[in-house]
Formats: C-alpha cells, sequence, structure tokens
C-alpha cells in the first residue's frame, strides 16, 4: 500500500495547491491513503467547517491538528468526526480524539495525533508515555499505525522515532514549516522524517506574510501576522508499505513547486 502523509496545508492558498496536485499524485504513485495536517489551513490558524468540508471533498482519509487546534470555534461542530483528530497528550477529557483506526482495503490503519513540549507553549501531557499506552491499546487492533508528531524541537522527534522505532509503521513530525532532508526506513521497518514541511504560499516566512514577520524580529514588537500570497508549494511523503508485514519498505520525500 501507499500511504500519503501531506505536510500542514497553510491557509485557504495551500488548500487550493492541494486541490491542484492530489488527484494528479494519486494517480501517479497509486495511493490508498492520504493523511493530512490541517492544523493551520483556514487563514493560517485553526481550520473552519467550511475548509473541513473541503478537504473531506477530497477524500482525505484523516486530517491531524495541532497547537492551533481550537484557534477557530468551528471545530467544535465537527471535532468528534472521526476523520479528524487532535493531539492524543491534550488534557485528559477534552474533546475529540487522539487517534483512530480506519478501514482501507481490508487493511486497518491507525493514525495517532501527538503534540510535542519543548517551546510549543502548550501544556500537555507527556508525549512518550502517551505514545506507548496508545500502542500498547491498539497493536492488536490495527495492521498498521502512522504517528504525527507536531513538534517544533527536531531532537524531540529523533528521540520520539526511537521510543517507536519497531512499533509502528512510521512516524513523521510537522510543525516547523521546513522539510528536512532526513528520510529514512530504519532496519526494524519505520518509516521516518523529522517534518514533512508545508502546503503553502513559497515567497514566505513559513506560509506568513514577509514584511510583518521581519518586523516581528527586528522590533521585539507584537506584529499581526498576515497569511502570505502568491504561488505555493506542496510538501508531502508517500510511505510504500507492505502488504504482509505492514512495515515500511520505501520512502518517497515530494516537493512540488
Amino acid at each position: 500500500m501507499n500511504i500519503l502523509a501531506v505536510g500542514d496545508l497553510v491557509g485557504e492558498n495551500g488548500l487550493e495547491k492541494l486541490t491542484e496536485v492530489l488527484p494528479k499524485i494519486k494517480e501517479e504513485y497509486n495511493i490508498d491513503f492520504v493523511i493530512v495536517n490541517a492544523e493551520n489551513v483556514a487563514a493560517g490558524m485553526g481550520i473552519t467547517f467550511k475548509t473541513f468540508n473541503k478537504l473531506l471533498k477530497l477524500e482525505v482519509d484523516s486530517m491531524t491538528m495541532g497547537n492551533h487546534t481550537w484557534a477557530k470555534k468551528d471545530i467544535f461542530e465537527f471535532i468528534n468526526h472521526p476523520k479528524i483528530l487532535r493531539p492524543a497528550n491534550y488534557s485528559k477529557g477534552v474533546q475529540g480524539r487522539g487517534y483512530f483506526i480506519y478501514e482501507c482495503k481490508n487493511k486497518k490503519i491507525a493514525v495517532v495525533d501527538l503534540i510535542g513540549r519543548t517551546n510549543m507553549g502548550v501544556l500537555s501531557e507527556n508525549p512518550f508515555t502517551v505514545a506507548e499506552e496508545i500502542i500498547k491499546k491498539i497493536s492488536e487492533k490495527a495492521d498498521m499505525i502512522f504517528v504525527d508528531f507536531h513538534a517544533e524541537a527536531t531532537a524531540e522527534k529523533i528521540a520520539m522515532k526511537h521510543c517507536l522505532d519497531g512499533k509502528v509503521t512510521a512516524l513523521f513530525g510537522t510543525h516547523t514549516h521546513v522539510q528536512t532532508a532526513d528520510e529514512e526506513v530504519t532496519e526494524k521497518g519505520t518509516g521516518y522524517i523529522t517534518d514533512l514541511g508545508m502546503t503553502g504560499p513559497k515567497n514566505s516566512v513559513i506560509g506568513m506574510e514577509v514584511e510583518a514577520s521581519v518586523k516581528r524580529f527586528q522590533t521585539s514588537l507584537p506584529e499581526r501576522y498576515k497569511l502570505a500570497e502568491g504561488d505555493c508549494i506542496f510538501n508531502g511523503v508517500i510511505f510504500e508499505v507492505n502488504d504482509e508485514n505492514c512495515r515500511t519498505e520505501k520512502i518517497n520525500r515530494l516537493f512540488i513547486r
């Protein structure tokens, strides 16, 4: 099976880019299942009912969120939909689900969403212990397990790779919006990349307008971010999974200008 994981959608223009390229990618690479990080799809922060429905129409199988999960109030209308996940290590009792097991071509595919704790500004439970608890619970129920680790620190993501090596089919990082070139398949058959990158405006500072972003760093004063315009890039990774042992055999990193 071929599983496509798409880097953080940034704004409605990022969604337009996904709409443009996804059908072509599905056909060219024979994609069976699509995971998209959608926490920035609405004006660069959060998700709305409108953008959620557009992703459903694109036949995205699973949407993961992150530190901007609650940025738009709309989300409470559909947070319990099985196709949208919020970080599993949010405080207990929070609405929504942190993982779900989907069925695709007679395989049960689990997607787990986690958020990091290093420099994230979000109070959350320990992602390492939560991840291990979830995997123990679902390992006998799912054929494949994919983990989106939404985290700032590359070291935290790499440490998670070693923690979950051989226990999950693949682990990919999101949040920094910059695609890394360290994709690999471990000896134990876990696919990994530190960050998928983003699908959003090319001429920007991780999706935001350049002028406002630079001014924030120059002056150390609060400056309202604005979504950048113009041409967009697409970032993602395809995990080629062995149907028999459900281990990743190959990773294909995608960067479409």
